[in-house]
């Protein structure tokens, strides 16, 4: 595994290998969250509930793996002193919004999979569901301006030594 933070990348930039592949779950995460909005809006609950339900756990997967390390050993250190620097500024916000998207899409995953204790499960569905949807894709914008800021026009990246 250590190997692969040592590969080059395949997209053509200064990132590594596992960056180049959590850019490109990530948007394949964000592109089944889509496909599964757009079921629940033509009453397929059950797959739109399958595909959420996937897409919420792979991403959960991804962000305990591959973001919460790098963001720990590259960016917390510069905190708060280096807000300014547009690297950690622009993932301390990812990071911000990337959490809140995660938790509320846990919380939305638990609920549909009735999994969420009675007293914790909330009435207005719908509301929180699109809230939490609407979390993803802004944090899958600002997580594309992270990997640009990282690792395009930047020829000497954060690396693990």
């Amino acid at each position: 595994m250590v190997d692969l933070f040592h590969q080059p990348g395949f997209l053509g930039t200064s990132a590594n290998f596992l960056a180049d592949m959590t850019l490109v779950v990530s948007l394949l995460v964000a592109a089944v969250l889509t496909v599964g909005f757009a079921l629940a809006r033509r009453g397929d609950y059950r797959t739109h509930r399958v595909l959420q339900t996937a897409a919420v756990l792979t991403n959960a997967v991804l962000v305990l793996w591959l973001m919460i390390l790098p963001f720990r050993d590259f960016v917390v250190p510069g905190l708060p002193g280096r807000l300014g620097d547009r690297l950690i500024a622009v993932t301390t916000l990812h990071a911000i919004v990337g959490a809140s998207a995660l938790v509320l899409g846990l919380f939305v995953v638990l609920r549909a999979n009735g999994l969420m204790p009675k007293p914790l499960r909330f009435q207005n569905y719908k509301r929180v569901m699109r809230v939490s949807y609407a979390l993803y894709m802004l944090a899958t914008l600002i997580g594309i301006l992270v990997y640009l800021t990282w690792f395009v026009g930047n020829p000497h990246p954060p690396v693990y030594g």
